[in-house]
């Protein structure tokens, strides 16, 4: 039987990327003492008023199809949000309204791409990055993201990677899986080259609330790109609500009139009462991101501070975000491999840096949503094998 060419440019970019996780959870299932370190769902819950709104908004017959754009109150409250920030004039004609960042980029990349197109990417960059690319038919070219600049993209090396058939360069700031945040003269730098080359920029920022001191700087902000610039972003994070599966993106009247019949073709709309429930989230700001970037910030220093002296690992602190990268190279494993052997000897699971592109290959990352002592045990378990490695790897060349 025939099959689309989609489901062979795809065929290794799902859930292979997430195999100590599965592991993971399949241990966990038969009973075994795993500490899950694994993906970013936050460890609080849901705002209880943030439920209300959608149970009432159900009760109340919200329940009916929507607008392919989205609702007007939530396109309003949008619109708000990014007028403020951006500090000039932005309308529900900038808005366009999706179920989850995931979604979003995915109708971001078929409107603005097609085969013979290149995206650009940082890498590392987040496992789901290069299956939105080359679900369009695109090609990724990667920019590396060096350790020595604090993962933060340079223009430099943007410059360098672009080719004629780049057409958008896909960012995300603050950044998963490193936590480095692009400053405004970082945008402003990687802006201009775009600018000079006709890129569109499209902005992941979804972890814009959990930015543990100042503000992410975003291209959509700076006047200059206002008309290449698409930012996109959801409630996932920032209101501990990945379920609800809610986000936006936010860009130019004309790519919005464009993208709306792609959105419409996939989606035909989303859940009146999820809009509902989101626009009482970005109204009435509930607290919930204030709690987490404590917590997290909290926890990351608790890794940095178990694991620094720790042989054969290097914990690089993050800027943002939920979670943070260690340096396992000096272990002499790759990061899949050492995850790999941590799970099944320390009953630890982490991300294999691999998940997240070549240039993390050295690295493994760690969920920061875990309770402090839990993450305490896991640092214990993670310093007692590395110590092992190294012993063992000292014997064997001794």
């Amino acid at each position: 039987m025939h099959y689309a060419s989609i489901t062979e440019r795809l065929a290794d970019l799902g859930s292979g990327k997430w195999a100590v996780h599965l592991a993971a959870r399949e241990r966990i299932a038969s009973g075994e003492p795993i500490i899950e370190l694994t993906i970013g769902e936050p460890d609080v819950p849901v705002d209880p008023a943030l439920v209300a709104a959608c149970t009432d908004a159900m009760t109340a017959g919200r329940t009916r199809y929507s607008s392919g754009r989205g609702e007007p109150e939530l396109l309003a409250v949008l619109a708000e949000k990014y007028s403020e920030r951006a500090g000039r004039r932005v309308t529900p004609e900038n808005v366009l309204c999706f179920p989850g960042t995931q979604t979003a980029l995915f109708a971001v990349m078929l409107t603005l791409t097609e085969a013979g197109d290149d995206v650009l990417v940082g890498d590392p960059f987040y496992a789901t990055y290069e299956g939105i690319i080359r679900a369009s038919g695109a090609g990724m070219r990667t920019v590396p993201l060096r350790a020595e600049a604090g993962f933060r993209m340079q223009a430099k090396d943007l410059e360098a990677a672009i080719t004629p058939e780049c057409r958008v360069l896909l960012l995300n700031s603050p950044h998963n899986p490193t936590g480095a945040v692009l400053s405004a003269e970082d945008v402003a730098a990687i802006g201009a080259v775009c600018e000079k080359h006709d890129l569109w920029i499209v902005c992941d920022e979804v972890y814009e609330e959990l930015v543990f001191e100042g503000e992410a700087a975003s291209p959509f902000d700076d006047p200059r790109f206002a008309e290449r610039a698409i930012a996109v972003s959801s409630i996932s994070k920032s209101h501990a609500a990945p379920g609800f599966r809610s986000g936006w993106a936010i860009g130019p009247a004309e790519f919005c009139r464009r993208a709306l019949p792609v959105s419409e073709t996939m989606l035909f709309g989303n859940q009146p009462f999820i809009a509902d429930m989101t626009t009482a989230a970005l109204s009435n700001d509930p607290g919930t991101s204030r709690g987490m970037r404590k917590a997290y910030r909290r926890r990351a220093r608790l890794i940095e501070e178990a694991l620094r002296e720790a042989p054969g690992l290097r914990p690089l602190p993050p800027a943002a975000g939920m979670f943070i990268l260690l340096d396992v190279s000096p272990t002499g494993l790759a990061g899949a491999d050492f995850a790999l052997a941590l799970l099944d000897e320390a009953g630890v699971a982490v991300m294999p840096g691999s998940s997240f592109g070549d240039n993390a290959e050295a690295y493994v990352r760690l969920s920061l949503t875990v309770p402090d002592e839990t993450l305490r045990e896991a640092c214990r378990r993670i310093g007692d094998f590395a110590a092992s490695l190294m012993a063992n790897g000292i014997a064997a060349h001794g």
